[in-house]
């Protein structure tokens, strides 16, 4: 925490006491009706609240106990300590006494409490009443002597301060006599001489204060004398103070005293002496101030409202020859600038000093000043400094303020600029704070009150807190808030139908001095601009200063937003430290000012323009976003395009990029915890944070970069702030500053947290941190770390230019990594791009197949063996060994534990797959690379999938080297591939060779069948009969004489199951072995009986296995089957529409011979693509969804046959345009900027269709959209049957599929000719 505001201190003489107890330094003061302890300027220990609702009258700490006691008008409660060294603060007991006004703690834990009656009361044990006496005037102060064997109690305007004697103690009756000490006029303090020690015994001194200015000493007299107290000495006050130069106006009358114990005194003394260096001999304030010391002075200060001071010293008190010496000037200072009440009050003017010699070495005086009108200021500083008579620029130095609201804050509305801000209560009080930067960090400082008659619906904040906007129901105000008392300047009235929603600060194309526009948006969309020209000359009681000045608020405009009869609420974006300024265009591009939701969950974000020539708004929608969340209860935006969305039952938090309306977290909190605020910000590179805030706590989420390929989160949790150590109040709500210091108001209180962060486990791991390094970090220098590019040798990197068809640059800079870490040491340096030039990161593809052409000649020449491998740029795998050994003994300082090990990982893999790259095309490397990958994560036991994601299956799907595939994939598992390794690899999905999809099955088959010594024919019951070999199963079953179903087996698989009675025979077996749970053996059953269907709809629903429904449809029927095409189109699209799976949907369509829809599934989602009426959940909706590699499969499919072409022809320009930019806005968000640059800087649009096919309505050529002419387009336009169920997106009936040979000049240009 940087800094608390407490709470607005009360206007009490009581308000405020210090102690130490058990060696720690306690400060309490109360608030309105609640009482706060402190143990420093920015420690708050805890805040103990009344719900009787009564305000609270005074406080007193009791040193010996550690009891706190405070009170209401009519009632005491006392505290006691608990916990030990926290110092926290448990409520023992309730005491009902009249009317109660002041308190004060004596020995033995006896308090004393004075209002109508004296009363005293013991604490320890059972409370009981020891002695009560009524007074005729009611006690507005009574204290205890430090021994408590004496008691001064005045009353409201008294003059006569009465003394009580404390006569007997221990018995049963507690007895006092008194007497009067007699004052010219009202006694207004009182202070008791402190002794050095508790068991110091010392003569009772009093000092009071009257109103006459002047400080009166009462020493004892003899203890026989019916006087107890007599006048020893008065100090003049008014006198003690001569200026040397009269201001203009004359000498001030105002003068303000407090004491200095010469306990206090002499300790900062010494510590003073022990700081200061030894042989420094110039140090004359310090040789005066121990001269002074060593008289043992008490030390009255005296101040007036000018910045004079002086000092004066009283010794011997109570000596009966008193000498003019005892009381001596000590020093007269000028220029003590103290921020003392202005044009306050009367009852605000008073301020009250209390002190002590505080903890630090550096500062050895602490003062607080109760300023009464609601501010406690903790000056500190050196006490030769502060005595020093020699003029001096700067005494003491203002540590914190202790301020705040005297009822609960109910909302904190921030500038754009995040500056200043304005809490406010439900009692339509608000206070302007500005944040200030001091030299240990920042804080917030009061500016201005606010007191409004009416009731304020809405806020807004202009020119950094220097004035304040209200919206009422009916009318707006504006406040001029530059002094302590903000000044009403201006009230417009409106009328607008529908509830004003909100007050929108409108972002200027320039900003203009002293302009502004505001605007509210009503429930019907009907919204209100006004113009605001801010006043420069200052405001005097509502009165402008100067004539000539034009209307500070009026009307500017009035707009129509259309109708909404769903929606829901509409509120300003937050700025998340931008400035409020935009440019001169209205378009998606600009930034939002406000966001709307409905009802049923659609996100609209808006953008808006003053035209002052006009004399009119512009608005724009400039981007909609179906969240599919009914009744949202509470929405956030930015004007960075997030928006955070909260669900009716305010538990479920989904976080939206609205740009691309795209789901990136979804979080379901404890039902206990309901979310009640949410709040942005972002760095100044634009990372975003968000704070989510509940009852007692604020949750920290800061975005994280996209990993697509192992699926990671968005978003993560850095950090966690809880209040329920320091207050029970719930939050009310929270506000960042600008800087990324967080604001959270609860109860009266403002809490205002820095950027430093503590490191959690996790945290560590992604931050790539060493343990030394473990210290408190900034907040955006984290979240900066945790997104942002990438190195270039970084594995996500690395894996992203594999997919992007980029072997050759991953070769080049895994052995510029090879070169760099040969001499590398723990601790030196690793540039991020190993010292290679940008522009070789924004080759094409092509470029990059040449060169790795190019590579492959020189790696088979017949002289490479007599070459060092640092001189041709060959990556082999003894290179990959090398690096992996050094990876293995160095920390890479770019990278964390885990994704060092990962690189490791890939490294090991790009060798292999360089060891077979000649024999297998890019699709085929690009499975292969990941294969090995997840094998050897799977063998570390470093991942969680469970088989290969769909991606890869399409990589190998697509690829001409299926055969090496399959024999690479085979040799993983030594030969003995079962169906667990099948699924793994995802072979029999990627497979388009029905023959040697058949033949792999079996051996599937016979793996299982084999797989076990006892050679069981149940385990490849399944496999045998796909495949249609039942005499195979049932020649096995005659080997399995050892078990016991085999004569029943082997008689039923006897029989000829195309007789009906045999398939029912078979069928009843089905169904007998779903009843004991044995599912696959069931499924066979069903494949016995010729019902594909069923044995499909048992893998798919009871064994939850989708690769196997597919591959025993494909070997039992082929891929032309009805069982096939019913499977894919009712069961898979429908899933990859759910999940939002466009892998999984481009295969599906490509096995539909749907090409042209495999390439439209790219680049729109897939429910989109269906006609079907649900809509889609959230998982389709998840950033996971828009997998950046599928740009690259798409410019691959978009020109491989006449299908694809006439599918990537529905697409239109502005749709393919949105689809490159978004696809290069997830690269930068990976932290992969170079790939994002290459890809808009290489994409070549198709061209549209010649201009006379679209006025003829002739179906156009694909062909002709080709920028350069291609070699090979094989025509494969689909049957119309086939379109039975898909969105045909106006295609007509294609001719029959038929080969169409290219011409010969085409062929010659493929070849360069």
């Amino acid at each position: 925490m940087r800094a608390v505001l407490p709470g607005k201190p009360q206007a009490k003489l009581q308000a405020v006491c210090i102690g130490l107890y058990k060696g720690k330094r306690l400060i309490a003061y109360i608030s309105s009706n609640s009482l706060v302890v402190l143990a420093a300027a920015d420690e708050i220990l805890q805040t103990i609240y009344h719900d009787e609702g009564e305000g609270l009258e005074a406080v007193a700490l009791d040193e010996v106990s550690g009891k706190l006691a405070t009170c209401s008008s009519s009632k005491v409660y006392v505290y006691r300590p608990y916990g030990g060294d926290k110092g926290m603060l448990k409520g023992a007991l309730k005491v009902n006494d009249g009317v109660i006004s002041t308190l004060s703690w004596g020995n033995g834990e006896e308090l004393l409490t004075g209002g109508n009656s004296l009363t005293l009361i013991t604490t320890n044990g059972n409370q009981s009443v020891l002695w009560t006496n009524r007074l005729a005037n009611p006690a507005k102060l009574a204290l205890f002597s430090y021994d408590a064997s004496l008691i001064a109690s005045t009353g409201r305007y008294d003059r006569l301060v009465k003394v009580w004697r404390r006569l007997s103690y221990g018995s049963d009756e507690v007895r006092f006599d008194f007497t009067y000490l007699s004052h010219p006029t009202i006694v207004t303090a009182m202070h008791w001489r402190r002794p050095c020690h508790r068991e110091q015994t010392i003569e009772n001194v009093l000092y009071t204060l009257c109103a006459d200015s002047k400080l009166r000493i009462w020493a004892p007299t003899s203890a026989h004398d019916l006087q107890m107290l007599q006048l020893w000495a008065v100090i003049d006050l008014r006198e003690s103070i001569k200026p040397r130069h009269l201001p203009p106006g004359g000498q001030s009358s105002t003068r303000f005293a407090f004491i200095i114990d010469s306990r206090d005194f002499t300790l900062a003394t010494e510590r003073a002496v022990q700081r200061t260096p030894k042989g420094d001999q110039e140090h004359h304030a310090l040789e005066h101030l121990i001269e002074v010391a060593n008289r043992s002075p008490e030390v009255c200060v005296v101040l007036d409202d000018r910045g004079n001071m002086s000092a004066w010293g009283i010794e011997n008190v109570g000596c009966k020859s008193r000498k003019t010496t005892d009381i001596f000037n000590i020093a007269h200072i000028e220029g003590l600038k103290l921020p003392l009440p202005k044009d306050a009050v009367e009852d605000e003017q008073y301020v009250q000093f209390l002190n002590f010699c505080a903890d630090q070495s550096e500062a050895e005086l602490t003062i607080l000043a109760h300023y009464f009108d609601g501010r406690i200021e903790w000056l500190e500083g050196r006490v030769e400094e502060f005595f020093d008579p020699s003029p001096r620029k700067k005494r003491l130095a203002s540590k914190c303020v202790w301020s705040g609201h005297a009822g609960p804050i109910k909302k904190i509305v921030r500038t754009a600029a995040g500056g200043a801000l304005v809490s406010r209560t439900n009692d339509n009080e608000g206070l302007v704070w500005k944040q200030k930067t001091r030299p240990d960090g920042t804080t917030l400082v009061r500016q201005s009150a606010v007191k409004v008659p009416e009731h304020i619906h809405r806020t807004c904040v202009l020119n950094e807190g220097d004035f304040v906007i209200f919206l009422h129901h009916g009318s707006i105000s504006l406040w001029d808030a530059r002094n302590t008392r903000a000044v009403h300047i201006a009230t417009c009235n409106y009328e607008i139908r529908g509830k004003p929603l909100c007050l929108i600060l409108l972002p200027e194309v320039e900003p203009v001095a002293k302009l502004a526009h505001v605007a509210t948006i009503s429930s019907d969309m009907k919204g209100i601009a006004w113009e605001v020209r801010l006043p420069i000359d200052e405001i005097t009681n509502g009165i402008l200063n100067g004539a000539g000045f034009e209307c500070p608020l009026r009307e500017f405009t009035r707009f129509d937003l259309g109708t909404q009869d769903d929606l829901c609420f509409v509120l300003p974006v937050d700025p998340a430290g931008s400035v409020v300024t935009i440019s001169g265009f209205v378009d998606t591009f600009a930034r939002d000012v406000a966001i709307s939701y409905t009802h049923s969950g659609v996100l609209r974000s808006w953008t808006a323009k003053v035209d002052h020539e006009d004399q009119d708004m512009h608005w724009l929608v400039t981007s909609t976003v179906e969240t599919g969340i009914d009744n949202p209860s509470l929405a956030s935006g930015t004007s960075i395009r997030k928006t955070a969305l909260v669900d009716a039952q305010k538990t479920e938090l989904t976080i939206w990029d609205s740009r691309g309306a795209q789901l990136e977290y979804k979080e379901r909190f404890e039902t206990q915890e309901m979310i009640q605020d949410l709040d942005w910000t972002s760095t100044p590179d634009g990372q975003s944070i968000l704070a989510v805030g509940f009852a007692h706590r604020v949750l920290l989420l800061s975005q994280l970069r996209y990993d697509y390929l192992n699926a990671g989160p968005a978003w993560a949790s850095i950090r966690e702030i809880r209040i329920q150590d320091f207050t029970p109040h719930p939050i009310g709500d929270s506000i960042w500053l600008s800087g990324g210091n967080l604001v959270v108001g609860a109860g009266n209180q403002l809490f205002v947290y820095d950027k430093k962060i503590n490191f959690t486990e996790e945290l560590i791991s992604d931050l790539r941190l060493k343990s030394h390094q473990l210290v408190p970090k900034d907040l955006f220098n984290v979240v900066t770390r945790l997104n942002g590019p990438l190195p270039i040798f970084h594995p996500q990197f690395l894996a992203q230019c594999v997919l992007s068809g980029k072997p050759m640059l991953v070769q080049r800079i895994l052995i510029n990594l090879h070169k760099k870490l040969k001499f590398f040491s723990d601790g030196d340096k690793l540039d991020s791009f190993l010292e290679i030039p940008l522009g070789d990161f924004l080759t094409t593809a092509d470029e990059d197949q040449s060169q790795s052409i190019r590579a492959k000649i020189r790696e088979h020449s017949s002289y490479i063996d007599f070459i060092d491998d640092d001189e041709f740029d060959v990556f082999t795998e003894s290179i990959a060994v090398s690096i992996n050994e050094k990876l293995a003994r160095i920390p890479i300082p770019q990278l964390s534990g885990q994704e060092q090990i990962h690189l490791a990982g890939i490294i090991e893999c790009v060798g292999t797959v360089e060891k077979h790259r000649r024999s297998m095309d890019d699709n085929a490397s690009r499975y292969l690379l990941f294969f090995k990958e997840y094998t050897l994560r799977k063998s570390q036991a470093t991942t969680e999938q469970a088989n290969l994601s769909w991606r890869e299956i399409v990589w190998a799907f697509h690829s001409d080297s299926q055969e090496i595939l399959v024999d690479l994939v085979s040799r993983q598992f030594q030969g003995k591939m079962l169906w667990e390794h099948a699924r793994e690899s995802g072979m029999f999905m990627w497979m388009r060779d029905l023959s040697a999809l058949r033949a792999q099955f079996e051996v599937i088959a016979r793996n299982h069948y084999t797989r076990t010594d006892a050679k069981n024919p149940i385990d490849c019951s399944l496999y045998y009969l796909a495949l249609k070999k039942k005499n195979v199963l049932l020649g096995l079953w005659r080997m399995a004489s050892w078990n016991h179903e085999q004569a029943a087996t082997r008689r039923l698989l006897s029989n000829n199951f195309q007789e009906p009675r045999w398939r029912t025979a078979a069928l009843k077996n089905a169904y007998a072995l779903l009843g004991k749970h044995r599912f696959e053996y069931a499924a066979a059953f069903f494949l016995l009986a010729d019902c594909l269907k069923d044995a499909v709809n048992v893998c798919w629903n009871q064994l939850n296995d989708i690769q196997l429904a597919i591959a025993i449809t494909r070997v039992h029927e082929g891929d032309s089957g009805p069982i096939l095409k019913e499977l894919l189109e009712e069961r898979v699209l429908p899933q990859a529409a759910r999940e939002g799976n466009r892998w999984l949907a481009t295969w599906a369509f490509w096995m539909l011979n749907r090409r042209d829809m495999a390439v439209r599934t790219l680049v729109s989602p897939v429910y989109t693509l269906l006609d079907r009426t649900e809509s889609p959940g959230l998982e389709a909706r998840l950033f996971l969804s828009n997998d950046p590699a599928l740009v690259v499969l798409y410019r691959q499919l978009r020109e491989k046959t006449l299908q694809t072409l006439r599918g990537a022809s529905k697409i239109s320009p502005i749709i393919e345009w949105d689809f490159i930019l978004h696809n290069a806005r997830l690269y930068d968000r990976m932290g992969c900027d170079l790939l994002a640059l290459e890809l808009v800087r290489n994409w070549e649009f198709l061209r549209q269709p010649p201009e006379q096919t679209r006025v003829f309505k002739t179906a156009p050529d694909p062909r002709l959209m080709l920028r350069r002419r291609s070699s090979l387009v094989v025509a494969d336009l689909p049957n119309p049957e086939m379109l039975s169920g898909m969105k045909t997106g106006g295609l007509s009936n294609p001719p029959p599929s038929v080969f169409e040979e290219p011409e010969a000049s085409s062929l010659l240009d493929s070849f360069g000719f």
